[in-house]
């Protein structure tokens, strides 16, 4: 061969561009399509083991589709199978939020040279992953920890009916952290996009979900935790909370809603007092907890990310039908706080204020945070 020719082939039947199905097994995406047309017949017409161009699939209607990108890079170096596991329902869950039912998702991944051996675990975050020095990491090859990243990505979309219809990957990536890219695209069940702002004075605030006391990710970026420890993926929880939340939407009586992800029921609801312009007032102790969270401090129940909670307004008229909707799915949901005509989220733990978030902070506030 002379060296174009080298090229060629190397381009061909060498790099992963070319051969991504000689790195991961499409079997196993062909087996999750068919558990999920047997929910939605005819869904995927195209999809990862036909080995084409995009995939191509077709919705039941021409409702309004919605569509959610997110990323999980650093969690992934920590935990890579439950980091792309809470990718995925994360933006499944944002696409929830929307008052949609998500229905296929797509992929990027991208690692080091495959053969390359890493640390995985809380130190792949510190002086680059060098070495493990807390005596919790594994060390592997970066082609077993793609292995678990994939597994993540199956075993989420299957937990949720959602079918895969393509990916990326790319295996040139430099340093510990990989490139994780997950999209989910659902179609609207409502007849408007459900909006995360506050709507009305007096909206009671419903949380689907329990809360447990895992995933810092919130304090470790504001430096107040030395490790991270990324979320714990739930993929049965996920998929209760998913039809508990869809079957109070179908009710025609949430407001408003949003999905709990990043810095939990402390950035949902802030964030739609603000984007709304309006304030909030919640007690904490209400949110219901899990077992393991059951020794929850008021910070952790404010700010922690667990998995599979959304947060719904609702008219007080309405708060038992709603209810009704929900508790009919074997979802838990409680009523934790409401809307107020302030300018700011009010958090308490019972009779003890535990945070003033302010819909406008002064300057001199924000560049304190960040000095």
């Amino acid at each position: 061969m002379n060296p174009l020719e080298k090229i060629l082939m190397h381009a061909l039947f060498v790099h992963a561009h070319h051969n991504i199905d000689k790195i991961i097994d499409f079997s196993l995406f062909s087996k999750l399509n068919s558990k999920v047309m047997q929910t939605y017949p005819g869904l995927i017409l195209v999809g990862p083991a036909d080995n084409d161009d995009a995939g191509v699939f077709q919705l039941p209607s021409n409702a309004p589709v919605v569509k959610k990108m997110e990323s999980h890079c650093s969690p992934s170096a920590v935990e890579p199978w439950g980091s792309v596991v809470t990718c995925v329902t994360g933006c499944a869950r944002d696409v929830v939020a929307m008052g949609a039912r998500p229905y296929v998702a797509t992929d990027f991944l991208g690692v080091q040279r495959l053969s390359n051996t890493i640390v995985v675990g809380p130190c792949a975050l510190i002086d680059g992953g060098a070495k493990c020095i807390c005596g919790n990491c594994k060390q592997m090859t970066v082609a077993d920890r793609l292995k678990m990243m994939v597994q993540g990505f199956f075993d989420a979309c299957w937990a949720l009916d959602i079918g895969i219809v393509g990916g990326g990957l790319s295996t040139s990536i430099g340093g510990v952290v990989p490139a994780v890219v997950g999209s989910v695209t659902g179609q609207l069940i409502t007849k408007k996009p459900l909006l995360k702002p506050a709507r009305n004075v007096g909206d009671q605030l419903i949380l689907i979900g329990l809360t447990s006391n895992d995933g810092n990710d919130t304090a470790f970026r504001a430096g107040f935790a030395s490790e991270m420890r990324p979320a714990k993926p739930l993929l049965e929880e996920e998929r209760v909370n998913m039809e508990g939340a869809l079957a109070a939407m179908a009710t025609g009586k949430i407001n408003a809603c949003s999905d709990l992800g990043a810095a939990g029921i402390g950035a949902a609801v802030s964030e739609s007092a603000r984007f709304g312009g309006l304030g909030a007032e919640i007690d904490l102790s209400f949110a219901p907890l899990t077992e393991a969270g059951a020794d929850n401090k008021p910070a952790e129940t404010l700010f922690n990310e667990t998995q599979g909670r959304y947060l719904l307004h609702v008219n007080p008229m309405d708060i038992a039908k709603v209810l009704d909707a929900i508790h009919s799915k074997n979802a838990k949901a409680t009523v934790i706080g409401e809307i107020t005509a302030g300018n700011g989220a009010a958090f308490a733990y019972g009779s003890e204020t535990v945070a003033i978030i302010p819909n406008n902070p002064s300057e001199e506030v924000l560049a304190a945070l960040v000095n």
